[in-house]
């Protein structure tokens, strides 16, 4: 599983801008639920060196997106209607943990679900993601 994901992280990691910063590995998947590792680097930091809001919804973006583009293998690529972020605690530069749920899917939008958590598994941010679905093809090959 991790090897066929990891072809959807790279095509992210070389045509997206974000896919280049957040350094997504793997972790877990079940149909409807991803898991991913990632870091924020310090580029992503305030000036009181935490990580900036938009940055956090910016990861939990890309996860959820990334659950959605890998389940129709490439086939739909959403379009984001809302991003609706609840942020909990600050949070320090480095490793967290990312997971994305598909809370609804139908024929046109979806909506989505992201949770950001640090590496002592506290809940740090919290997207509600409903998008609007392309159809499309990537060639992540």
């Amino acid at each position: 599983m991790s090897e066929d994901f990891q072809k959807y992280i790279e095509f992210h990691r070389n045509n997206g801008g974000t896919g280049k910063i957040y350094n997504f590995k793997f972790v877990d998947y079940k149909k409807g639920f991803l898991k991913l590792e990632a870091e924020f680097p310090t580029e992503t930091l305030n000036p009181n060196q935490t990580v900036q809001g938009g940055q956090m919804t910016s990861m939990l973006d890309d996860a959820t997106s990334l659950l959605l583009i890998y389940e129709t293998k490439g086939k739909i690529h959403p379009s984001s209607i809302n991003l609706h972020s609840h942020h909990h605690r600050p949070l320090k530069k480095g490793q967290v943990f990312v997971t994305a749920k598909i809370i609804t899917q139908g024929k046109n939008i979806a909506t989505l679900k992201g949770e950001l958590y640090n590496f002592d598994g506290k809940l740090i941010t919290t997207l509600m993601h409903t998008v609007f679905l392309i159809k499309t093809e990537f060639d992540v090959e």
